[in-house]
């Protein structure tokens, strides 16, 4: 085997012009979109953690205003709250629509479990 030979069987493939770096770079891309979305599912994950965390004790405020006769819904603590949102999701440079469709939803789903403790009289039995 010639030095020449050698060479070749070192490099297994051809070089053809604006393949390999048009590979590479799609390769870099697929590598750096991986790692973005890892980073997204994290961010999901501690979302969902967030979320149950906040369920957790609107389901406390749900008990405590059902033993106490208190309306499920509180609209001017929902109108000061979407106020406070809507500035936070500014200052964060999110749409402020979004977040108070995103409080507007989470709301929804607080009041139907704070009927449903109405109906119970605030028992743990849901």
């Amino acid at each position: 085997m010639t030095a020449e030979t050698s060479d070749r069987a070192a490099d297994p493939a051809p070089a053809v012009p604006g393949v390999g770096g048009a590979i590479d770079e799609r390769d870099a891309a697929m590598s750096e979109l991986l790692g973005i979305r890892s980073s997204i599912d994290n961010i999901d994950a501690a979302l969902i953690h967030l979320l149950a965390e906040r369920f957790k004790f609107t389901q406390q405020v749900g008990r405590l205003k059902a033993r106490h006769g208190l309306p499920p819904s509180d609209p001017d603590r929902e109108k000061r709250q979407i106020a406070r949102l809507r500035a936070l999701a500014e200052d964060a440079h999110l749409d402020p629509a979004f977040a108070e469709k995103w409080f507007n939803f989470v709301v929804a789903e607080v009041i139907q479990h704070h009927e449903e403790l109405a109906g119970t009289g605030g028992s743990d039995e849901l």
